[in-house]
């Protein structure tokens, strides 16, 4: 294969996504369905504008799923998913085990082989991520119950793609001449499940006592490049450790990112990851439309047509069977129920990797790839159907998804955690209330994390930044960063991308304040001591705290707070210590620790007297 010919088939693949996706954007479908629809266009059964070279660009471009399941892995938040452990459980769980059932009675009374009717209901009770959570994002539906609904049975099947992966190796029939595994082939069938927990515990021990620290250390040059390297270093590192003792690279890519949660460089990460990622997912799902077989369809239409239809009517009853047990309203449960009928993009994976294994024959494959696009397609349509057609006939005005209360849940970000910003969230903590603290100092961060704050490495002056943080289902955003023009750049961006925001800025003169009236924000602090507290007192109203007890609440605080700094005052004058960044940090501990002690949450929160 020339660089030449490589070079061009990537160029058409990138043109037929260029050209598609804005085409179907204006037909209100999802960018997938875009990406799909551009490969079938070029591929050898329409323009055939792709050569030879595309089965390499497809093999490539599977990295781009790799790092799918690691921004996945980072997304797994224990305290997130806790809140909404029950409807992840029960309603994701359900929906899966209920699909694979009756989906794999359906193609095993259809004389399927039975392992070939196991791997496909498997594969068919995912449903689209990308397609259902962009969806309601854009039908702004995505904060009802059928949103949350939505999204715990999507993260549920995300989860699970985990164990099938590991699932599928001890179910294949490999030939002996497989030269690929390294580890599992020298061992007794019973002992490779005991591998992969092997490789589990490394990768768990790697993320502690390797990974964190060896970002901690590269985040202290301060260069973002340096950052974005070791990132793509970690998860080609793993994918490539996990590859070579026979598991699947997509499960040492999520292992990571789990190990990598609840660390500081959550969010950096993600936002480092995310172009490389949505860039890789777009050549892919043009490279699944580019290599559809089309003859194979041709063969046996009736089949693929049949099969379609009975994936779409069992998992859409399953879905509507599973919401009315979880008593969701009918408006809600019918977008659920539609939204979610389609076959997921895990699939091709799934699809393609037993086919590496030999559960599944190229033939089949074929067949199960075109259905899998096929169903994506369609979701748009049955989403307009429902909207236009079934809705009004059968839905009352008193469950219109629209009139739906949204679910509560307030969330706070705090960009800066320098000394105005550590006082306001200082405050919000000892009262009990938890923000998300963004800031890009390598040493405050871990310090931060050292006390047990829910503290971030990043530079919010990135969009991804804010995206990754939460930025787009958050409440209140908390400016306090000491450069002016950063506050000023970042809150002309949060308002134009993230309007629900109420935003609370730190201004260092008038002039700034000026500046920030002009952009329509009436939350506007100068610094000082005074304002600083001023605004943490006037979030605190803002989460639904009375006026009085805030404004006590406020008012102690800078009592003990002054006799904090007159007492180290004092001590730094006795001593003649000339302040350190490190020793800086080291008092700032001192500080939070003496918060912690002098507040008495309920005493303040719970008794007050108006």
């Amino acid at each position: 294969m020339s660089e030449n010919s490589l070079a061009m088939t990537a160029l058409i693949f990138l043109g037929a996504a260029i050209i598609m996706v804005p085409l179907v954007r204006k037909l209100g479908l999802s960018s997938v369905i875009g990406f799909i629809l551009g490969g079938i266009i070029i591929g050898p059964f329409g323009l055939k504008l792709t050569g030879k070279d595309s089965d390499d660009i497809m093999h490539a471009t599977e990295f781009g799923v790799i790092m799918l399941l690691f921004i996945v892995g980072l997304e797994f938040e224990p305290k997130k998913f806790w809140k909404i452990r029950k409807k992840i459980i029960g309603m994701g769980l359900s929906q899966m085990l209920i699909t694979i059932i009756v989906l794999f009675g359906i193609f095993y009374f259809a004389k399927w082989q039975t392992d070939q009717a196991l791997v496909t209901a498997i594969c068919f009770a995912l449903s689209s991520t990308a397609i259902v959570l962009q969806t309601l994002k854009e039908k702004n539906i995505f904060r009802t119950d059928a949103g949350e609904a939505s999204f715990s049975i999507l993260l549920f099947q995300d989860m699970s793609v985990i164990p099938i992966l590991a699932l599928l190796p001890v179910l294949a029939k490999r030939p002996e001449d497989n030269e690929h595994e390294i580890l599992l082939q020298y061992l007794p069938d019973w002992l490779q499940p005991f591998s992969i927990i092997i490789g589990v515990l490394i990768l768990i021990i790697l993320g502690r006592y390797v990974f964190v620290p060896f970002l901690r250390y590269v985040s202290r040059s301060g260069m973002n490049e340096l950052l974005t390297a070791s990132s793509l270093f970690l998860v080609i590192g793993v994918s490539e450790l996990m590859a070579s003792v026979g598991l699947s690279p997509a499960l040492g890519a999520f292992l990571a990112g789990v190990m990598l949660a609840t660390s500081e460089f959550r969010h950096e990460l993600e936002s480092q990851i995310e172009p490389f990622k949505g860039l890789l997912l777009a050549v892919f799902f043009v490279s699944v439309g580019a290599t559809i077989n089309f003859f194979v369809i041709l063969k046996d239409p009736m089949f693929i047509f049949t099969t379609t239809v009975i994936v779409l009517i069992v998992k859409f009853a399953v879905l509507f069977g599973v919401g009315k047990f979880f008593k969701l309203k009918l408006d809600q449960n019918l977008i659920v129920a539609f939204a979610l009928s389609q076959i997921g993009e895990f699939s091709f994976v799934l699809v393609n990797y037993s086919t590496k294994l030999y559960l599944l024959n190229p033939e089949l494959n074929a067949q199960l790839m075109a259905i899998t696009a096929i169903t994506m397609c369609v979701t748009p349509v049955l989403l307009i159907i429902n909207e236009k057609l079934i809705e009004p006939r059968f839905i009352t005005n008193n469950d219109d998804p629209e009139t739906t209360e949204p679910i509560k849940e307030r969330k706070i970000i705090i960009v800066g955690f320098g000394h105005f910003g550590s006082t306001v969230g200082r405050l919000l903590r000892v009262n009990g209330i938890q923000a998300t603290v963004l800031d890009n100092d390598a040493e405050r961060v871990n310090l931060l994390k050292s006390n047990h704050f829910k503290v971030y490495f990043g530079d919010a002056t990135k969009p991804g930044i804010l995206r990754s943080a939460g930025a787009e289902t958050a409440d209140l955003l908390i400016l306090c960063l000491d450069d002016p023009e950063k506050n000023k750049f970042i809150l002309e961006y949060a308002r134009k991308n993230y309007p629900q925001l109420k935003i609370f800025v730190r201004a260092k003169n008038r002039l700034d304040a000026y500046d920030f009236y002009n952009n329509g924000v009436d939350n506007i602090y100068r610094e000082t001591l005074g304002t600083a507290v001023d605004m943490a007192v006037d979030i605190l109203k803002a989460t639904g705290m009375r006026s009085y007890a805030a404004r006590r609440l406020g008012k102690r605080f800078m009592v003990i707070d002054k006799a904090m700094v007159k007492k180290l005052a004092k001590e730094q004058l006795k001593d003649k210590i000339t302040f350190t960044v490190k020793e800086s940090l080291e008092r700032e501990a001192e500080l939070l620790a003496e918060d912690s002690q002098s507040f008495d949450e309920s005493q303040w929160t719970d008794n007050e007297e108006i």
